[in-house]
């Protein structure tokens, strides 16, 4: 359903389904998402817009260079235990901007940098350090890696998304979204079948 959104935004064509008076009252009384969705907190990744869903639809966690803590953990564990959510998404995209204050704070040395930015860059750092290790250079190469990177994250601090997963409860993939022409493609999976990933 995300994918087939995914490409009704980037031709044109949104159906901007459950996004009326009915789906309002229809979901006033509980929530029943089919996805969490774990993003940046960039302006430009809306995700009911670029995967043309509507209210009820997605339960959406952001934050810049979607940096995991206590409380995204916390959110992400409601989605799937409580809400009971099928698939966790972690959403990247290029151009990402606490990608590329990461890569420019380890170039300069993390002293130029305060706040709680700085914690953000902190908790990038790995992901651009482990690409770094392996020799990717490219933008779009080291976004995947703090995409798959997030994914690993995720399950391996939240014990109860892992045995999700393993119980086949629970699906955790990784997409990078291109801002340019709107697509989003898959980085990485985690208990999907073989066959949902083509």
């Amino acid at each position: 359903m995300l994918m087939a959104g995914n490409e009704r935004f980037i031709a044109g064509v949104p159906q901007h389904p459950n996004q009326d008076a009915t789906r309002r009252a229809e979901t006033a009384p509980a929530q029943h998402p089919f996805a969490v969705l774990f993003g940046c907190s960039d302006s430009r990744l809306a995700a009911e817009i670029i995967f043309d869903r509507g209210l009820g639809d997605l339960f959406v966690v952001r934050t810049a260079g979607h940096v995991a803590g206590p409380e995204v953990l916390g959110s992400i564990e409601y989605g799937v235990s409580v809400l009971a959510c099928p698939l966790v998404v972690v959403l990247g995209h290029d151009s990402c901007g606490a990608v590329a204050a990461t890569r420019a704070a380890l170039a300069d040395g993390l002293g130029n940098t305060s706040g709680y930015v700085r914690d953000v860059i902190e908790r990038v750092t790995p992901s651009v350090l482990a690409a770094r290790a392996a020799g990717l250079t490219q933008d779009d190469e080291i976004i995947a890696e703090h995409i798959r990177h997030t994914v690993t994250l995720l399950l391996d601090r939240s014990r109860l998304l892992a045995d999700h997963v393993d119980a086949g409860k629970t699906a955790v993939i990784g997409l990078s979204y291109q801002l340019a022409d709107g697509s989003a493609r898959l980085v990485t999976s985690r208990g999907l079948p073989a066959e949902a990933t083509t």
